[in-house]
Order: structure tokens, then sequence, then C-alpha cells
């Protein structure tokens, strides 16, 4: 898109969001702090962190202002840097639960925060400042649920207010992580976070404010969430009133309508009563959704809301899937990205969300594509003719009591056909499918796409990202925005990678 024209659709602040294209970015709130250590930092260093967005398609940046604790001196909330003593050593009680490896690595970028903080440099100011100088939207995150290291009840990132009332948690006689989330049927809970949110809303001059509810996603009791949807509804209400009619509110959701609607997040019924603007459907931490029904959430949201699509960083088949090389972890590339984003922008989706994508340390494994990645994937035309991966992913969030499934791994019997559906958006050029399978050669299988024969082609090792598997690659005619991909083995063998791949 040229950048005039892309600069002409940007709003004025209570002006329509633009639709259909473009990326919305959402910085973590220490990731900065923890990848600028060891020299300390002036306002212009700090502002100009917002310049590479510059000249994007980056429309909006979505400033996450806190954890658990808070990445300024709160008054509402534990600061990261409340306890910590600056001429204290690095095992010193703020740290003392941790290794002594974690424990100088934690120092330093809280430290970076305290000096920061002690200088009067105020980054999220600097950067919603900044935003908007480069016509990006300005805009602040905050996370309503944080749960990172809770099965370590002393670990420094704890709130105060967490630690005081282990009796507010979602699930007291279990010990899962997700169950010592703060639970929002308390008025205590409600309150606590409302005091931020207000303090946030008094603080900062935003163009909007997102309620990022998958950060961790479960904030009621079993059962008790038909009775924790009213009541977050009225919490949605209330931040209306706070935020005022002319700031924007957006917020994320688990992946599917029914799941979020049985989690309490009824992010529907915000949107039609106007309480928010933008709803971002989207998985919760180690792989991208590749199979979200964006098309469903279009049609049940109003027209005039803004449907994000969201990117998680990980990429891989199932729970508990290996990447190439052993890997328990493997990043999402430009190609996969492109896929993902081609598929859901084909679906309707105004905006490709990336979250964990930053500029280094939480990134892609090869990072240097970062900045062509931001100037393609949230337009199809800046996509179009080059290569793109639809890889076969999984639903990582699941509402207490739903049955949670997964297409991959299959385990394939001889003469038996199987097949998994992967949408693809606007096919184009040459088409290929990618299996990867685990303990038989699977060149002599019969593998068809939308039910036209697939001729083997040849056998990849190492891909990635890809499986820790060998790789059997196959030549079709694609032309459909859905790819039913079938085979029948002709030995046993368990198919852990699906992928179709445009070149």
């Amino acid at each position: 898109m040229d950048r005039r024209v892309f600069l002409g659709t940007l709003p004025a602040v209570g002006a329509p969001l633009p639709r259909q294209g473009g990326i919305t970015l959402n910085e973590d709130a220490n990731h900065y702090f923890a990848t600028r250590t060891g020299r300390r930092l002036t306002g212009g260093e700090v502002s100009s962190f917002v310049d590479q967005y510059a000249n994007t398609q980056v429309r909006e940046l979505f400033f996450n202002v806190n954890a658990m604790r808070a990445g300024f001196r709160s008054k509402t909330r534990t600061a990261f840097f409340d306890g910590y003593e600056p001429k204290g050593q690095d095992n010193q009680p703020l740290f003392a639960s941790v290794s002594p490896q974690e424990a100088k690595s934690a120092r330093s970028w809280v430290h970076q925060a305290w000096q920061l903080d002690q200088d009067g440099i105020d980054p999220y100011k600097l950067w919603l400042e900044r935003a908007r100088h480069h016509r990006i939207g300005a805009w602040i995150s905050v996370r309503m649920n944080d749960l990172h290291n809770v099965d370590d009840e002393k670990h420094y990132l704890h709130s105060e207010f967490w630690r005081s009332h282990p009796e507010l948690r979602r699930v007291p006689y279990r010990q899962e992580q997700r169950d010592k989330a703060l639970d929002y049927l308390h008025p205590q809970v409600r309150e606590h976070n409302m005091q931020f949110i207000e303090e946030v809303a008094a603080r900062y001059d935003f163009d909007g404010i997102e309620l990022d509810w998958m950060r961790f996603g479960f904030h009621f009791a079993p059962g008790r969430e038909v009775e924790g949807s009213r009541l977050l509804t009225e919490f949605h209400r209330r931040v209306r009133r706070v935020v005022g009619a002319k700031k924007r509110i957006a917020v994320r959701v688990p992946s599917r309508p029914e799941t979020a609607q049985r989690l309490g997040l009824d992010a529907v019924a915000w949107a039609r009563e106007g309480l928010v603007d933008m709803v971002t459907a989207t998985n919760f931490w180690r792989t991208v959704d590749n199979d979200m029904p964006l098309g469903l959430w279009r049609r049940l949201l109003p027209s005039s809301i803004l449907l994000g699509a969201g990117l998680e960083l990980g990429l891989h088949a199932f729970p508990g899937s290996t990447a190439a090389g052993g890997r328990p972890f493997q990043t999402n590339s430009l190609e996969t990205v492109r896929g993902s984003a081609a598929a859901y922008l084909a679906q309707g989706a105004d905006r490709i969300y990336l979250f964990n994508y930053m500029d280094s340390q939480t990134a892609m494994d090869d990072n240097s594509v970062y900045p062509q990645l931001l100037r393609e994937v949230g337009d199809t035309a800046a996509m179009r003719g080059k290569p793109r991966r639809h890889v076969v992913t999984y639903q990582d969030t699941w509402a207490p009591g739903e049955r949670a499934f997964y297409k991959l791994p299959v385990d394939s019997e001889p003469g038996r056909w199987n097949s998994v559906r992967q949408p693809v958006g606007k096919a184009f050029g040459k088409a290929a499918l990618r299996l990867g399978v685990r303990g038989a050669g699977a060149a002599k299988w019969e593998v068809r796409c939308n039910g036209a024969l697939a001729a083997f082609e040849r056998t990849e090792s190492d891909l990635r990202p890809g499986p820790d598997t060998p790789v059997y690659r196959f030549g079709v005619q694609l032309e459909s925005p859905e790819a039913v991909v079938e085979w029948k083995a002709a030995t046993a063998g368990r198919v852990e990678w699906v992928e179709v791949l445009f070149e």
C-alpha cells in the first residue's frame, strides 16, 4: 500500500477505525527494560524505540503497562521495582526465590525500570506521544489476570495483592497455573482491577485501551462462568464510563465464540451493547491457531466492530509436539505468518494482531525478517506472489468441561483414509503439500487435496519451522480457499505435520 494512501486512512480520535488490513502490534510491559540493560537511557533514546514502526503496516501499537505488577510507579498496585534495593546484592530479598543466574538477569532489567523512574522518564507516555507523531494509533493494553511464574509464590513478578489474598483465587483446591488466577466473582478482585484502569486512564493520553482477557484467560471458578459473564458485562460498562465515549476499547478473547462465552468472556454481547470497539480472537501461547472461525466472528459481531486475528509467536502442530532437531519450541517464520495472515484476511479479519512479535529476545527464530514482516502481513496485495505456508495447528484454550480435540497427530493404518481441513485464503502459484510422518515412509501413500491426486515429489529434512520427522512433499493443484488433505497409508505411520505451501 502506498504510504501516503495509508496515512490518509488513519482516523482522528473518536472517528471510526479504518477497516480491512493492517497490523496491530502488542509491546509487552517489560520487554524494553529487559533488552536495554546495562546503560542509562535518555528520554530521546526511549522515545525513538517507536521509530522502527514508522512507514510500516502497523496501524496501532498496544503498549502493555502491567503483568501482575505495573511497569510504572503505581498508586493502586505493586510496581516492578517496588521492594528493589539498588545498592543491594543480586540475592536481595526481592530475588531470593530464584536461581543466582535468574536473579542477576532480573536485577538488570528491574534496575533499568527503576532508573527510568528515578530519572522521571515514563516510557509508555513517551511511546504514546511518539506513536501519534508517526500517525500510528496509540493504545494502552492492560492484562487482566497475569499468572507468570505462579508456581513460585515468592517470585519477584508477583503483586502484593495476589500474594496476600490466596482466598480470592479461582480454584483454591488445585495447584495448576490457571487455578491460581484471581476470581472475578469476588468484588475485591473487580475493584482492584478497576482502580488500576482508572489510574491508567487518568495517567495516560491514549487513543484506546485494551482489556487483555487472554492473560491468562480463566477468570471464574468452574461452573460459575454464567454468573461471571454478567459481572464482566457490568465491569465493561464501568470501563466505558471511565474512559468516555470518544476513547476506544478493545478486548482479546479465546479463539472460538462459544469457548469465550463459556469462560464468561461474552465479547459478542459487549460489542452489541457498544462496550467495545475491537475484538481480537486468539490462542493463548504455544502456537498460533490457524483454524479460528473468523468468518463466524465476523457474522456475530456488528459491522462497526474491528475484528483482529490474533497471531501468537509459536508454531506447533499439537500439544507436546517437538520441532526439527528435537526442540520443544519453535516460532513462526515470515512464510508461515504470511499463511496465517492471508487466510484470516480472506475470512474478513480487519487486523492481523501480532502478540510476542518483538524486536529482540521474544522474537522469531530468524528475526532478520522482522522489518519485512511489518511491511507485508497486514495487506493481501503485499503478500501476493510470495511464498507462504499454511500449517495445521491447534486450539489451546477450552472452557472447563469442554472436550478438547486436536487434528494431529493421526495414527494412520494401512488402507484407511484420514483427512484434515486447512483454510488457505486466495490460492495462487504453485502449490504443494507437506506431511511429516513418523515410523513409516509416505512416498507411496495415496495423498489427495480436495479430491485431486497429489504427486510425490521428494523427501525433506530439518524443515524450519517444521516437525522432528521426515517430511514428504507432494505437488498439487489448488484453487479453493480451503484445502481438505486426505491420505491413505500404505504402511502404518504417525502423521505429525500437515501443511499447504504456495510458492
